[in-house]
């Protein structure tokens, strides 16, 4: 299983941006993570220098989010979704995203449960539970 270090996500955002300001070819996975990545144009300019990028430290105490954590869970979630994996999961934020009336927002909320299950696994020392997952999703659609 590939396992890409912190460098390897910020590389690969920052490559999709370049691509995309160029007009070059992107692959499947770089035209799903460049449809996050337009969502987001607060993120350009984190996005337009690599260098900085690969430098730059998003701490909890420095109160600034991490754009890279976030379009990373985005695309996460995308792939799931396409592939309904863990089970249910693509039915779950259909769901949620009819309630909120927003395939965006529904990403968001889809996120904190995600954090939640990485979480309380990490915590726990047990393989991740997306039966919880899924329902935690779910229960936001309600």
């Amino acid at each position: 299983m590939f396992t890409p270090s912190s460098h390897d996500v910020r590389r690969f955002f920052c490559e999709v941006f370049r691509k995309h300001g160029a007009k070059e070819v992107l692959t499947p996975l770089e035209a799903m993570a460049l449809d996050w990545v337009l969502e987001h144009p607060e993120y350009a300019d984190a996005l337009a220098d690599v260098d900085s990028a690969l430098t730059r430290d998003y701490s909890v105490e420095g109160g600034q989010a991490n754009p890279f954590l976030h379009l990373s869970m985005h695309l996460s979630i995308s792939e799931q979704v396409s592939i309904d994996s863990p089970r249910g999961i693509r039915a779950a934020y259909e769901a949620l995203a009819r309630k909120l009336d927003s395939p965006h927002e529904a990403q968001h909320e889809i996120m904190e449960c995600l954090g939640e299950m990485i979480w309380k696994s990490q915590r726990s020392g047990l393989p991740p539970d997306g039966d919880a997952y899924i329902e935690a999703v779910r229960l936001r659609a309600r």
